[in-house]
């Protein structure tokens, strides 16, 4: 499980991802496009270099049924001429004879800088048309540029006539909206310019145009007298959907066009439609005088041929920063800026410079990679947070649980020395209590977990730590997993609070019939080793060292020495300004030479103080004197003094005697 929530897992999402930015598939397409619409899609601009003329419902109303006759084409060319058009650009072909007969009257006004269309063809195939010469620069642009099968042309007396022929085609996108159109097609290895070039080539009288093409496809065409138009590898140029019109209606008086670029083209219902842009509908004559009005305005967008590279190595970068930098601290930070800039760039190149790249979307997909390791690294934050829970859950008050799961990096997994105090209690007159029960080993049970959970839930309170339950004994410790600089106050408050519950539970008992519970308590503050002890199969929470031993024996000499509890010299020591604690003895436990002074939480009379003193120098008879003055100013110790009595009777130390008790007992 540990091996499958790794954030490294997500470098096969970052590598999924880039083979889907390089397959480039048909939605990643239509995103990108709509992405470009954001881009440039802009507020209406005016554009003075071209007017739009209409062949519509009124043209229809005056000239009658459509097709028209020729002499009507050459009536409205005419018009236009006498007021002033430059090129006129008929978005219309002629590849049959007029039906009738005035083919003669058009010819005439053909030479008259009228552009003609003629539209590629999927059937026509073998089909004569007029083309120009091309001068290439590089791979043959055949290559790269729309090819069809064949071109649907105009009748050969009027392409001869013509000041120009281009095809008008308005290649649309993967999703059906025009959007580019292309500068050059091919019928086969036969190359053709399209309108726009054509306007051009009429304004300049020129017959030649030059193609510049590299191994990635076509870069630039040029026609001569104009700056070279930079375009996509397919020859094609961004439209600016931006620009408007004016408009007149084919059946109009026209004013002085001033020499504007004219571009004839049908919009009555039913006889042509509307194709999609990415500002609307539009008619193919609106199309193609916006693309022609955006190379004259140097409205020149560029795709760079890298700018799939970019989008590779946008996802790609991306992607494997976001898993590399999740192993630091707070590295989520730099992705996430990044990932904004390579949403913003595009936005940004475009406004300044027209460029056209897509750093966006793969910034976009980045987010599943960003998901991708985050997710998991919340998995594994959940999974280490339950694991807490289930490793202390049972033995840290809920609040501590709480407090590892926010921040498990305070614990320590392994071994580690720190200064725990140690507590250990046990039950006294566990026989007893067994006694009454007799048989019933069920209610012996309930009675013991009874006490067991009113106990444990001091320690819990108290930031304590359950270790264990040993029979009807428990150890306890505090300053770990987390740190407490009171550990061995609150292990002595602890006790005193278990002592003072304990005698509510016996009133409570007692109304039972049930025997009173007795309880000693030990409790040692020392250096241990503190953590997950055991095997790989099994392991609990805990602490090990001498300073553990010393304080289960101390709660084992409690019963002995007539006190409910005992301290270790250390835990004395540092519990001293908050509670009065007396001195008991100095005691070498059972397994030990070295003795240790043991203490309870009780005021120390002077009288007290005065029998240790004689008690330690072996002076016994005077020991009981002081002994007997003590007691009967502090009736609390007298189960201490008896005991002290009981050992000291005789008057007279032994021989060997060095002021240090040492104990046969546990």
């Amino acid at each position: 499980m540990k091996i499958l929530l790794s954030p490294i897992w997500a470098i096969i999402t970052t590598a999924l991802l880039t083979w889907l930015t390089l397959a480039n598939p048909t939605f990643l397409q239509n995103v990108e496009l709509k992405l470009f619409d954001q881009m440039i899609v802009q507020e209406p601009v005016k554009n003075t270099d071209a007017v739009l003329v209409d062949i519509s419902e009124k043209t229809l109303d005056k000239y009658g049924q459509f097709p028209f006759p020729r002499d009507t084409y050459a009536d409205i060319i005419t018009r236009l001429r006498e007021s002033n058009a430059g090129v006129i650009v008929l978005n219309l072909s002629f590849p049959e004879e007029d039906r009738t007969g005035k083919d003669s009257k058009f010819i005439e006004v053909l030479p008259q800088g009228v552009v003609l269309a003629h539209f590629p063809s999927e059937k026509t195939e073998g089909r004569a048309a007029y083309t120009t010469g091309m001068v290439e620069v590089g791979p043959p642009a055949s290559y790269f540029v729309p090819k069809y099968k064949g071109i649907a042309a105009n009748l050969p007396q009027y392409e001869a006539a013509a000041s120009g022929i281009g095809i008008a085609n308005t290649l649309p996108e993967i999703d059906g909206v025009v959007r580019r159109l292309p500068m050059v097609s091919a019928v086969d290895d036969k190359l053709y310019p399209s309108i726009v070039l054509e306007v051009f080539k009429t304004y300049m009288a020129t017959n030649t145009y030059q193609i510049k093409s590299s191994d990635f496809g076509v870069e630039a065409v040029r026609v001569k007298g104009f700056d070279a138009i930079k375009t996509d590898p397919l020859s094609r140029i961004w439209v600016n959907p931006n620009f408007t019109f004016q408009r007149y209606d084919a059946a109009d008086n026209f004013p002085d066009l001033m020499g504007a670029t004219v571009f004839i083209g049908v919009t009555a219902e039913g006889i042509s439609n509307p194709v999609p842009t990415a500002a609307g509908a539009a008619y193919g004559h609106d199309v193609v005088a916006k693309a022609f009005a955006s190379v004259t305005s140097g409205y020149n967008i560029v795709t760079p041929m890298e700018s799939e590279l970019y989008k590779l190595a946008a996802i790609l970068g991306l992607g494997l920063m976001i898993v590399l930098s999740s192993y630091v601290r707070f590295g989520w930070a730099l992705p996430i800026v990044l990932v904004v800039g390579a949403i913003a760039y595009p936005f940004y190149l475009f406004a300044s410079s027209s460029v056209l790249i897509n750093t966006a979307i793969p910034a976009l997909m980045s987010i599943l990679v960003f998901a991708h390791v985050y997710g998991v690294k919340y998995g594994q934050e959940y999974f280490a947070k339950m694991q807490i829970k289930k490793q202390f859950g049972t033995y840290l008050s809920p609040a501590m649980v709480e407090k590892l799961q926010k921040n498990p990096d305070l614990l320590k997994l392994g071994g580690e020395t720190r200064e725990l105090s140690i507590m250990f209690t046990d039950v006294r007159g566990f026989t007893t209590i067994s006694e009454h029960y007799g048989e019933n080993v069920q209610g012996l049970t309930q009675i013991m977990n009874r006490y067991m959970t009113a106990m444990t839930a001091k320690i819990l309170e108290n930031e304590g730590t359950l270790d264990k339950y040993i029979g009807d004994a428990q150890m306890a410790f505090w300053n770990a997993p987390l740190d407490d600089s009171q550990h061995a106050k609150n292990a002595v408050r602890t006790a005193l609070a278990m002592l003072e519950d304990l005698e509510k539970f016996n009133e409570e008992i007692a109304k039972e019939g049930v025997p009173a519970f007795g309880m000693g308590l030990g409790i040692n503050t020392a250096n241990v080793v503190v953590g997950n002890m055991g095997s790989s199969q099994r392991f609990d929470y805990t602490c090990l060292g001498d300073g553990v031993n010393l304080a289960s024996r101390l709660e084992g000499q409690s019963k002995p020495y007539g006190v409910k509890m005992i301290l270790g010299p250390v835990t004395a020591q540092q519990v001293r300004d908050e509670f009065d604690v007396c001195e008991l003895d100095r005691i070498a436990v059972k397994g030990k030479t070295v003795g240790v002074k043991i203490y309870t939480i009780h005021a120390q009379t002077e009288e007290h103080s005065a029998f240790l003193r004689s008690y330690y120098d072996g002076n016994w008879t005077t020991a009981i004197f002081h002994l007997e003055k003590a007691r009967a100013v502090s009736p609390g110790l007298n189960g201490y003094y008896d005991a002290m009595y009981d050992r000291i009777k005789s008057g007279k130390a032994p021989s060997n005697w060095d002021g240090t008790y040492r104990s046969n007992s546990k």
